[in-house]
């Protein structure tokens, strides 16, 4: 299926074509694609009307949303009739839909969703430094990477897009939400080969973000967020060389446009394995770090629902003997 911001995106991209103003309503979701069709119409001499809510998909400063061209508004009477278009990450009800017209049950005992959040930073803080800070937070927490996740009732009051999925939520299930890059990271923990391995260094290369991660059992010592479209294999092997060494800085993944790095001193014992996973893995390619391509279940595209589960199970514990079933029973049936 299509990601929310692409849909997002056409359905923008349609208005333009139809030389229609837009109206944004809903709730803050991720950026990128909704965000460049937007700039796109706003070029066209078309309006774009939003509420503060859906705005802050663009920006958390609702100033500089009104700098790009948006005008604020408080309800559709003050957007002159233009074409409603609804902002939000979670198309549960959607997604009920689609399961009920193959037959299939609709009962849940939870519901887990995951998105990549910076945050929502101060005026004049990077978002980037802010991102960074609170990835730093939750593993001097000392909970692992499933300490990334949280019930809806639980998550930290800046993690701003997390909470807009928390709100459109309507079931009465508990809903438990998880940073992506984590959750791909803890879900290749399922893999045979890693998951066997004590101190593996893992790496998530996603379409727009890469984190990797140096593990000792479930405890994070080492980490490194970056922008994956600033990424080359060789420069990705030196950060991972850095990561694998305790000598990677801060500061130089920052300067490089990434989000940063734990500075955690030299490392005294190396990294048994370098496992990747994640949509772009195939930037290591040929690799002179030989990376392991992590295969949890079977199936590397799932690896962030994996993960999700894994969290899942640790939070609410009386599922955990049905989730390690169900995820023994699907490697099973792969095998």
């Amino acid at each position: 299926m299509p990601s929310p911001t692409a849909l997002v995106a056409d359905r923008v991209k349609q208005a333009t074509a139809d030389r229609a103003d837009l109206f944004l309503t809903g709730v803050m979701m991720g950026g990128g694609p909704d965000h460049w069709a937007v700039e796109a119409h706003l070029r066209e001499g078309l309006r774009v009307y939003a509420t503060p809510d859906a705005a802050r998909t663009f920006d958390d400063d609702l100033g500089r949303v009104e700098a790009m061209g948006v005008r604020l508004v408080d309800s559709a009477d003050r957007a002159n009739g233009a074409r409603r278009l609804e902002m939000r990450d979670f198309y549960g009800a959607e997604l009920i839909d689609a399961l009920r017209a193959f037959g299939v049950s609709t009962v849940f005992d939870a519901v887990a969703a995951a998105v990549f959040d910076h945050g929502a930073a101060p005026p004049g803080v990077s978002d980037r430094r802010f991102r960074f800070d609170y990835l730093r937070e939750q593993v001097e927490r000392g909970t692992g990477l499933a300490g990334f996740g949280f019930l809806s009732g639980e998550v930290p009051s800046r993690m701003t897009r997390m909470e807009a999925v928390a709100r459109t939520w309507t079931g009465s299930e508990p809903l438990f939400l998880m940073d992506t890059g984590p959750a791909a990271i803890l879900g290749a923990l399922d893999d045979g080969r890693v998951g066997s391995t004590r101190r593996p260094m893992v790496a998530n290369l996603g379409n727009f973000h890469t984190i990797a991660t140096l593990l000792d059992g479930q405890r994070i010592v080492g980490l490194f967020e970056h922008h994956t479209g600033e990424l080359t294999r060789e420069k990705l092997e030196g950060y991972l060389d850095g990561l694998a060494t305790g000598r990677l800085s801060n500061q130089a993944v920052f300067d490089d446009m990434g989000h940063g790095a734990l500075e955690l001193g030299p490392v005294t014992s190396p990294p048994e394995l370098l496992a990747v996973t994640g949509p772009r893995r195939r930037l290591l390619d040929g690799s002179r770090l030989r990376p392991h391509l992590a295969v949890p279940h079977g199936d590397m595209m799932l690896a962030g629902c994996f993960g999700l589960l894994r969290a899942l199970a640790g939070r609410l514990p009386e599922f955990s003997p049905a989730i390690d079933e169900q995820l023994r029973r699907s490697g099973s049936e792969i095998g």
